[in-house]
């Protein structure tokens, strides 16, 4: 902080405010999400509202923005990754310059960050065309531009110690004359590579979050930081709504991280559960007196956050923080206009950023509209993430069907893969754009040979006291049961394909995307097995399964049973 000319101009400086925008988990929504969102409020009643769209959200941040001479824009992560087709078919580079046009400051890198690969992530930053990925870059804009705002990775170590990207960021602003900084610490969890394709992100390490941040305060003030925001891709879930200020209800993994912070800490944005909240810390630890917030999913919502600083001391003397919900004009699935919310404010499209959105929409309109076949049953609600479900079996089967050549026997889906329903038209029928946004990551098919010993050892990882369980979707001529009332390594009661039991001394060919090849979600066994053929890209083997018949059945559930 700069020091004024006398101890006059120091007492008699007028306080400073400073107004920060709170995103996280954008996710490439550079259209308005198609089903309305459901907004909670204090009283505990639930709407459901459209919301969201890079066009909408640009006016809520310029409205948001008004009137305030020293403002910032931070998100938490996952501006990219798992994004509808409109962006993610063009590398995200759609949704970079979305925010590039908002006037992002910081981003913190999230676990989707990584899907790509970090020299990707590399490329997403700095611009240019160098292909990374199977996907070729640059096919609106050429050339990408690159990120006009700054990755932070403060626990994202490369192998000469350095990180992937800088650690915290400094935004400086002339208040009357007083240099006041605020000061951006970003980084993501530290299991990311648990949650991405581990070659995407060989060589790195991802170090403990608490300890990552706390080391960077010292040199934060000595930069002179009169505020310090946190910005990390982990959260919480809360049972109160989204602007409840109590922390009723906390949970989740980010509550252990908070609890080590330095008390310097003034404001923590976070994201990654996808809740929206605005948590007053001091309620659960009175030393720890700093706001963490999450503006829920894709743009749906943004955290206005407000900071009250004192010139003389460089110190934060009041904050607070509120989410602003994003209703944008939404259509209906019929295509006739959505009655919006009058409780909520409706705002209209930004018209600069809505012809650039458009630009891409057009783009990729050919590829999205394009029917790959039909379905009959119901796979609009995608079923639990953890589970086995019909739309999971689906996939599972089209995965053995692609990778016959290779001599496949089963196939394993995991269903935290699957992003959203398949919604068919009234005939069945589906388009690409309805198969890709269920399987938006682009992962390659792998057949690999293991023994019935190795099989049934990845089997039991579905049951393991690491972490949660998740249970797979399996191709069709497979079944299994398990009990959890069992002890760790023996939950796993019967597994049969073909109705013939796993034989241990036997060998079996299966097949599992690219993401789970190379230990993905923990399921380390995966990296075993022999005989290796890479196959197509999953959502390619999707549309061939679809052709095989006019119309497809989605499987029942049923192979993978509990007999606890």
């Amino acid at each position: 902080m700069t020091v004024p000319d006398s101890s006059t101009d120091i007492a008699s400086a007028d306080p400073v405010t400073v107004k920060i925008i709170g995103l996280n988990d954008f996710h490439g929504n550079i259209e308005p999400i198609r089903r309305p969102i459901g907004v909670m409020d204090d009283a505990g009643q639930t709407q459901q509202i459209y919301a969201a769209g890079a066009a909408y959200l640009a006016t809520v941040i310029e409205q948001y923005r008004e009137g305030f001479d020293n403002t910032l824009v931070i998100a938490a992560g996952d501006l990219i990754g798992g994004s509808p087709l409109a962006s993610s078919i063009f590398l995200d580079e759609p949704a970079i310059g979305a925010m590039n046009r908002m006037g992002l400051d910081f981003n913190a890198v999230g676990n989707h960050e990584f899907d790509r690969g970090w020299k990707e992530l590399k490329r997403i930053q700095d611009g240019g065309c160098e292909k990374n990925t199977l996907r070729q870059p640059c096919a609106v804009e050429n050339p990408y531009p690159g990120a006009e705002f700054r990755f932070l990775a403060a626990n994202v170590v490369m192998p000469d110690g350095s990180t992937l990207f800088p650690a915290y960021g400094i935004k400086r602003f002339d208040a009357g004359g007083q240099d006041i900084a605020v000061g951006v610490i970003g980084l993501t969890l530290k299991d990311t590579p648990t949650l991405v394709t581990p070659s995407g992100v060989a060589g790195l390490q991802f170090t403990d979050e608490a300890a990552a941040i706390n080391a960077l305060i010292p040199d934060l003030e000595k930069a002179g930081a009169d505020a310090i925001v946190v910005s990390i891709h982990q959260g919480l879930y809360t049972e109160v709504g989204y602007n409840n200020k109590s922390c009723g209800g906390v949970s989740g993994p980010l509550l252990d991280i908070l609890a080590q912070l330095d008390p310097k800490i003034d404001v923590v944005i976070s994201g990654h559960t996808h809740f929206a909240y605005v948590c007053d810390y001091s309620a659960i630890d009175p030393a720890r007196d700093f706001l963490v917030t999450s503006a829920g999913y894709g743009g749906s919502m943004l955290t206005d956050i407000v900071l009250t600083i004192d010139p003389a001391t460089g110190d934060v003397t009041a904050k607070s923080a509120n989410n602003v919900v994003v209703q944008s004009v939404g259509t209906t699935r019929d295509g006739s206009p959505a009655v919006p919310s009058a409780d909520y404010q409706q705002f209209a499209a930004n018209p600069e950023m809505a012809a650039y959105v458009k630009l891409y929409v057009e783009a990729s309109r050919a590829a999205a509209e394009r029917p790959i076949g039909r379905i009959s049953g119901d796979a609009k609600d995608p079923g639990p993430a953890t589970e086995e479900t019909r739309l999971g079996n689906f996939i599972a089967d089209a995965q053995l069907f692609g990778t016959a050549e290779a001599g496949a026997q089963i196939a394993f889906m995991n269903n935290s893969g699957i992003r959203t329903g398949l919604a068919p038209g009234d005939d069945g029928t589906i388009t690409y754009g309805d198969a890709y946004a269920v399987q938006p990551f682009g992962n390659t098919l792998i057949t690999k040979s293991f023994t019935g010993t190795q099989l049934l050892a990845l089997l039991e990882q579905q049951f393991d006291d690491e972490g949660f369980v998740q249970t797979f979707s399996a191709s069709k001529g497979f079944a299994l049961s398990y009990d959890m009332t069992r002890p760790a390594g023996s939950r796993v009661v019967s597994v049969t394909l073909e109705g013939k039991p796993i034989d241990p001394s036997a060998t079996y060919r299966v097949t599992m995307n690219s993401f789970l090849a190379a230990g993905g979600d923990s399921f380390t066994v995966f990296e075993e097995g022999s005989d290796v053929v890479t196959g197509p890209v999953d959502l390619d083997a999707f549309e061939a399964y679809l052709q095989t018949t006019d119309v497809l059945e989605l499987p029942a559930l049923g192979r993978i049973t509990r007999a606890d």
